[in-house]
């Protein structure tokens, strides 16, 4: 399609075109029903239908346990910062929190309204350019549950390991880098995800909660906050996002038709090696973030010297080449490009010649 750009943005983000056009293509009449998908009802068959397909594709994607429950929730990660403690924190046990950026930051700040929490590792004082190291983490046996985001969109590092956490549930904020690689889903207690990056359209969130633990939640809980209210109606308590669903249905499909996680994996490696290698190789640009930690999603730099003016300068240019979304978040500044799973070699290759040609310009 010629008239697509070439799309960095850090969420929502780049989709499949292939996607799309069946999302297009559906839009109207959903299967020969004669309305759409987002015309029907939630307690249809035929959306009952959908719901099913799309649990059951990122069951076998991801190779979930039966013992998990698959929730497609609404409110954004920035709902489950509360509702994760809400559920999970235990009376005079506080909270570990490995924290890393300034999306762990936000979860602190509702934590702070909840429950008692530690900080059980921080690199905060190093501007976040890196990931704590294991003899860095003080994790304790009594903790309600480890917290941590796999992925920093802003910062640009991305945890490749896991701490073992023993019996205490890790739980993990993966909005930015679910489904962009293989992970071990029974090391984790609860997983949650803004369908936005890597899933679908935003307005869904999807929880992957072991069973056992929506069983600690109070239940003078408000029924909604309540895991358990969602494990038991299956996601269908109140009206789902039943568009966004059916659509992250279609991506699921669409990582199966790529050749599953492994081969996304691949693809996403490939992209992160052709940028940072390009970066490495220049003498006009930097990126801060330390080699080991360096994310596969969302790759941060900047021009050296952090000359801000030749850096607007590189976002206009690029925008008028066809290459948008490259401003850096602005809290921290500089420059960012988001490779998420959509995302196409062709567009890193674009994004690389024309880093090059800006630097034999300015440079």
């Amino acid at each position: 399609m010629d008239d697509r750009v070439f799309n960095f943005n850090p969420g929502p983000a780049v989709l499949p075109v292939s996607v799309l056009e069946r999302a297009r293509d559906e839009l109207l009449n959903f299967k020969g029903l004669g309305m759409s998908v987002m015309e029907m009802s939630h307690r249809s068959k035929a959306f009952e239908a959908i719901l099913d397909r799309t649990e059951s594709l990122l069951r076998e994607i991801l190779s979930i346990p039966e013992e998990y429950a698959v929730l497609f929730l609404q409110g954004g990660a920035s709902l489950q910062f509360a509702m994760v403690p809400m559920n999970l924190a235990l009376d005079g046990r506080p909270v570990d929190v490995l924290d890393t950026g300034h999306w762990t930051r936000r979860a602190i700040a509702e934590l702070e309204k909840i429950a008692p929490y530690r900080i059980a590792a921080s690199t905060s004082e190093e501007g976040y350019r890196r990931l704590p190291r294991p003899d860095e983490i003080e994790l304790h046996p009594d903790a309600s549950y480890v917290y941590m985001a796999s992925n920093n969109t802003i910062y640009g590092t991305q945890w490749r390991w896991f701490p073992d956490t023993g019996n205490v549930p890790l739980v993990a904020d993966m909005s930015s880098d679910i489904l962009s690689r293989r992970i071990d889903v029974a090391r984790f207690g609860l997983i949650f995800a803004g369908a936005q990056k890597n899933l679908g359209p935003a307005g869904v969130t999807v929880v992957i909660l072991r069973r056992d633990l929506a069983e600690r939640a109070d239940e003078k809980l408000p029924t909604m906050l309540q895991y358990r209210t969602h494990v038991a109606r299956r996601s269908l308590y109140n009206t789902p996002p039943t568009f966004g669903i059916y659509f992250i249905g279609l991506v699921l499909e669409w990582v199966q038709s790529q050749g599953g996680l492994s081969a996304i994996e691949r693809r996403n490696e490939e992209k992160a090696r052709l940028l940072y290698e390009a970066l490495d190789a220049s003498e006009f640009y930097e990126t801060p973030v330390a080699g080991e930690d360096r994310s596969l999603m969302n790759v941060v730099f900047r021009i050296r010297g952090g000359d801000e003016e030749l850096e607007r300068r590189f976002v206009s240019e690029a925008e008028a080449a066809g290459l948008v979304g490259l401003k850096g978040h602005r809290s921290v500044g500089g420059l960012r490009a988001s490779l998420y799973n959509a995302q196409s070699v062709e567009a890193v290759c674009a994004l690389v010649d024309f880093m090059r040609a800006f630097e034999e310009k300015y440079g």
